[in-house]
This record gives structure tokens, sequence and C-alpha cells, in this order.
């Protein structure tokens, strides 16, 4: 496994980071996890020297930190650094904050998380934080040994990532990085603005919701298959995130044992500044044809869910995006009426806008399901 050192705080992480937001799980339903092939799977990659483990208080309705907990027992819990989030717009109080924590250790059976974040800032979410003191709340848990590090991970704009950073002597922090956003949110500005004030960067969406990791349209096969070397999709998006000295962790949220074993053998040998300048150029031509297909950007973090009107937006983005992306239409259009019931479709939106305000991605929720809605009848 490639290790890169976190200078500010003097460890040591795998670059692959194994991300808990999409384990395996029963009946189609996210909140059932597979548990016995989850922790197969966690515990697989501990063996193969993943040491950073994230998770999530949100994380498949709540499980996923108590699934990571039973993963890390009989003596797995030494071997990694664990990462959990504080979502701060769940809270109405300063006392909220504290409940949130104390049930976060509780699920994770654990007295103290190694990597711990301010989850999913934005301008909305930052205020939050400040208004309910969120940063001397963990400066507290941090001196009580409850908290080692304490990061944020982010979904905004450039300027405020600035903003963020700035405010504040950050351990660490976290965003979403691929080839596809490379100047979308912190983007690469934000990547090398943390790095100048010597914050390590975890990366998260490093496939773009396991986008970039599917059998690619035809446009975009033309272009990997143009060269002499031979890599999936996949790798490509792997590859070309790793060749950033300033990742320090790549988060995978891995769905199948195949999943781990596969990135672990790409993240295994992956040096920074390896990759060729021929082919950065072959990645960005793939981003040109990708960018030419897709509708909706997407990545399905479900923070839109659940939706008051019980529309379910991931999955109807999902399939629109299916249309265009690949040669499917009858099958998606069969996805559609076998498992978007009629009473989780576009017309049952009533433009509440609640989704559009906890959309990290800040899309035009509304608007897009109309548009998704013409097309998948």
């Amino acid at each position: 496994m490639e290790y890169r050192k976190f200078e500010k705080i003097g460890i040591e992480a795998s670059l692959l980071g194994f991300g808990t937001m999409r384990l395996p799980v029963l009946d189609g339903d996210a909140s059932k996890i597979d548990e016995d092939e989850a922790i197969k799977m966690i515990r697989y990659a501990i063996d193969n020297g993943v040491n950073y483990i994230d998770t999530a208080y949100m994380y498949h309705d709540g499980n996923s930190e108590t699934i990571t907990g039973k993963a890390l027992k009989d003596g797995f819990r030494e071997k990694v650094y664990l990462a959990d989030k504080m979502p701060v717009w769940f809270a109405k109080s300063e006392e909220d904050i504290a409940k949130i924590f104390d049930t976060q250790l509780k699920r994770l059976d654990v007295d103290c998380i190694d990597f711990y974040l301010v989850h999913n800032i934005t301008k909305q979410i930052w205020k939050i934080a400040k208004k309910y003191h969120l940063l001397d709340f963990l400066e507290r848990k941090k001196s009580e040994g409850k908290i080692k590090y304490i990061g944020f991970s982010f979904h905004d704009s450039v300027d405020i990532f600035k903003e963020v950073i700035d405010s504040y002597p950050w351990d660490f922090c976290q965003i979403q990085f691929n080839y596809m956003d490379t100047h979308y949110q912190a983007g690469i500005e934000g990547l090398q603005y943390a790095a100048s004030k010597k914050i390590p960067v975890i990366v998260m969406e490093p496939l773009k919701g396991g986008r970039l990791a599917k059998n690619p349209p035809e446009a975009v096969e033309k272009v990997w298959k143009s060269f002499p070397t031979k890599y999936s999709s996949a790798e490509w998006a792997l590859r070309w995130i790793a060749d950033f000295p300033e990742v320090k962790v790549i988060l995978s949220g891995m769905n199948t044992i195949k999943d781990v074993q596969q990135n672990i053998n790409i993240l295994s040998r992956m040096k920074p500044n390896t990759m060729s300048k021929e082919e950065h150029k072959l990645v960005d031509r793939a981003k040109d044809a990708f960018a030419d297909l897709i509708k909706v950007d997407c990545t399905a973090c479900n923070y839109c869910m659940p939706c008051p009107s019980k529309v379910n937006i991931p999955k109807i983005f999902s399939l629109y995006n299916e249309m265009f992306l690949y040669d499917t239409k009858d099958l998606t259009l069969r996805d559609y009426n076998m498992f978007v019931p009629k009473k989780q479709r576009p017309s049952a939106c009533v433009e509440c806008g609640k989704c559009e305000e906890h959309c990290p991605q800040q899309l035009p929720i509304i608007q897009l399901l109309k548009e998704a809605e013409k097309v998948l009848k």
C-alpha cells in the first residue's frame, strides 16, 4: 500500500481510505447493511494495508457507524485511523451537538475518534457551526482525549473554502475532487490553497459516485482505447488523483469485495507526479467526452433525502443520466416503471425547495426534475 505523510500532524495514512457510505445492503434498502459482508470487506482492506476508515452519522440511516464499530473489534481498531463527522445542520442547540457526538461514540463503541470533521460545510452550514460554537466544543473534546484531529468536509464555492481554511488552524480537510470536478467547488485551486497553508487534503467522490468506474459510453471508451497502455475507467480516475502530491488519502465508497481488491491493487502502486503529460492530456480528452453527455451532475450522496413529498430524487437523476450516458433507453424506462412508484416520481414534487437547501452540488433540483419527467415516460 502507498502511504502518505500528514506533515502537520506527523502521521502516515494509506492512500486508499475506506468510505462507508456505500456498503452492501439487503433487499435494496440502504438502511439494511449486509453486516457480514460489510465487516468482511472492511477487515480485508485493513489486512491489506488500508489504515483510514471513514464513516458519518447519517450514512445508511445511521447504521454505518454501528457496523464500522463492529468491524473494528477483535484488534482492528488499533490498526486504523477512524474518521467521523458532525452533521451540525441536525442540531437545534448546542446541547444537540453534544448529544449527537455521544451517540456517535456509542454507535462506534469507542472512546476516541481520530479524525473528526465538521460535516458538509457550505456557507449556511458554516453559519450554523459558528452560531452553536462548534469549534469550541470540538476543542473541548480534543482536550478530553475524545478527538485527536479536527477537520472539515466541504461542498461550496472555492471562495467560501478559502474563508473556512483561514478561519481556524485545521489539522486536515476533505474535498470533492475528480477529473470531472477540477474547477467545481474547492477544485484544484482549493486543493493547492490548502496545501499552501500546510493543511493535508483528503479526497472524496474520486469516482463521482461510481460514475467514472462504470463501463464508459462509446465516446469515452474510444479515448481510453487510443492509449497504448490499457487501464480500466476506474483506474484512470484514481491514477489521475493519486498523481497530485497534495492528496494524502483517497476515500472510496466500496460496495463489493471486488471493489476493495481492485482499489487496493491500483493505489498500492501509485506515487505522486508519475503520470506523463500524454496521460494527463488523455484524461482531459475523456473529461470533454463525458461532459458532452451528462445531464445532471448528481453524485447520489442522498443529502437531498428524505424528500418531504417522497420523490426519489437520486434514483430519478441516475436513470435520467443513463438515458444519455448509455444506449439503454428501453432498459432505463423499464427500471423507472419497475422501481420508481408513481408517488416517488417528479410529478409528486411540490417545489418546497428543501432538497436544494441541502444539495452539496447546489443543483437546481426542482427544474431538473421537470426536465427528467419529460424524458422518463
